[in-house]
């Protein structure tokens, strides 16, 4: 889809349609009132009529309104105006889009990013439009023998703003969402695309052609370098898997060498069986999913290279698959990690931990600044928090409020959860340095508490996104997050600067 940015008067677009919002009780927005004073009353006159009340949702499609230069206008219901927050705005762009796809609109001018958000400035309205646009129009029907046809679907969106002022904020606004979209699609293809096509090489040429269109380093660490460098708890979990590991890393250099990187780190299982310790049957096909915080890592990545921050930043992901057999850890075995640390392995369906203890020993040798790692972990966090918000949790505070910050501003939220030693007395073990589960209670942070023994070294964040990663159902499918948060976090720590693309590293 192609944006742009503008500022003008409504009726004077030439346009297949002009979005505009109406708040309940039956209150026509600036934009609205400024088409209803050109019209002679003619949108006033079918609200008072009852045929839109602003209900939140509604939606009503007029076609030749008089004294207007546009095919047609299309009313959005906005609610009431004292609740309308930034919820409500997503919302209201969404059902925008999606109707003016549904109904065949090639282009349109949205007026609904002059709208007052509380505590939201025009940049923000516009960086969420264009997410939001580019997410509704999202399609994943490359395996299907005939794809799916949507009706004229919409390929031109103008966003407006109310001053000329705001179009260079919002211009760079746009550019940032379109990149973050971008890198949600890369992870939403990758999150979707089933088991036997995404496997742990697959994701290892991804990367690797990702780093060689942008110009980054990227490096694939076979069996046989892990077995060398001692990864013991990682090859546990492949053990009884055809498909070999991998330990991919993607380094981005979008300043001096010697700031300090930012390291990402995600969880890779492309299949999870489960182990010895076998998932239920209901919804195991769902287990294609347990890669999406790999996939959020590459897809942030391809999102700070399209917006050429001035940031370093390292993406690190173990990769492979946890299936049962003949050779597969059973339940009992004691591994030792990478760190020299040892595991007694209690449940083998708690794999993600294991592949991700080894990954964060490994990026010691980065020298990081932050090591925030990304992982659908725990079923816990769905219990806990559901689909809404992912889980944090950080040995530090600091890293932590800019994690919340920038999930807030993103509107891909997390939430704080504690990280307190008490909590580690669940990971004793008689034979092992300790277990890799602490029974049911706390499962989400025991499993964080059994991360943070491998992140003494450095200030360390961990986002458990079982519960936002995918979703079931109807819609099922996944949605890119959190790559939002991850990249509204570097955008922060670049203090908003880009870099020119010639002193890139190459």
């Amino acid at each position: 889809m192609e944006f742009s940015i503008k500022s003008g008067s409504p009726e004077k677009q030439r346009s297949a349609c002009v979005v505009i919002g109406v708040f309940e009780p039956r209150k026509l927005a600036v934009a609205g009132e400024e088409i209803d004073r050109v019209s002679n009353g003619y949108l006033s006159d079918i609200i008072r009529r009852g045929d839109m009340e602003g209900k939140t949702g509604s939606t009503l499609l007029l076609h030749n309104v008089p004294n207007t230069l546009c095919d047609r206008v299309l009313l959005v219901g906005l609610g009431r105006e004292r609740d309308f927050r930034d919820k409500e705005y997503c919302d209201a762009v969404r059902i925008a889009i999606k109707t003016l796809n549904d109904t065949g609109s090639l282009e349109a001018v949205l007026y609904l990013t002059e709208l007052p958000v509380k505590r939201r400035e025009t940049s923000w309205k516009v960086f969420q439009a264009v997410v939001i646009a580019m997410e509704s129009i999202y399609r994943f029907d490359r395996l299907k023998s005939k794809q799916s046809e949507v009706r004229r679907p919409l390929r031109k969106l103008t966003l407006s703003v109310s001053r000329r002022a705001e179009l260079a904020a919002g211009e760079e606004a746009m550019r940032q969402g379109l990149a973050v979209a971008h890198g949600m699609n890369f992870t939403r293809d990758l999150g979707n695309l089933p088991s036997n096509l995404c496997t742990p090489s697959y994701l290892a040429e991804q990367a690797v052609g990702m780093a060689r269109t942008y110009s980054l380093k990227a490096e694939v660490l076979e069996q046989k370098d892990m077995e060398k460098l001692g990864m013991g708890a990682l090859l546990s979990v492949t053990r009884a898997s055809r498909e070999p590991a991998k330990l991919i890393t993607v380094e981005y250099r979008g300043t001096d060498r010697k700031q300090k990187p930012v390291v990402l780190v995600g969880k890779g299982i492309t299949f999870d069986t489960g182990g010895i310790s076998l998932k239920p049957a209901a919804e195991m096909d769902e287990m294609k999913y347990d890669m999406c915080g790999a996939a959020s890592v590459l897809g942030t990545l391809k999102a700070v290279a399209q917006m050429q921050l001035a940031v370093n930043v390292v993406g690190i992901v173990p990769t492979c698959e946890n299936m049962p057999g003949g050779d597969a850890t059973k339940p009992g075995d004691i591994v030792t990690t990478l760190s020299g640390q040892t595991v007694e392995v209690l449940n083998t369906d708690a794999e993600g931990r294991l592949i991700l203890c080894d990954a964060l020993t490994y990026a010691e040798r980065f020298e990081p600044d932050v090591v925030v790692d990304v992982a659908t972990l725990t079923g816990a966090c769905v219990i806990a928090l559901g689909h809404v918000a992912s889980g944090l949790l950080s040995n530090d505070d600091g890293l932590a409020r800019e994690l919340l910050h920038a999930g807030d501003y993103a509107f891909d939220r997390a939430w704080h959860l504690p990280l307190w030693d008490d909590y580690q007395e669940q990971l004793k073990s008689n034979f092992a340095d300790m277990a890799n589960i602490g029974g049911r209670p706390a499962g989400t942070i025991t499993a964080a508490c059994f991360l943070s023994r491998f992140t003494k070294k450095y200030r360390w964040a961990h986002l458990d996104i079982a519960g936002t990663a995918w979703k079931s159902g109807k819609e099922k499918g996944a949605t890119g997050r959190p790559v939002p948060l991850l990249s509204q976090f570097l955008i922060e720590r670049a203090g908003g600067r880009t870099h020119s693309a010639k002193s890139r590293r190459k």
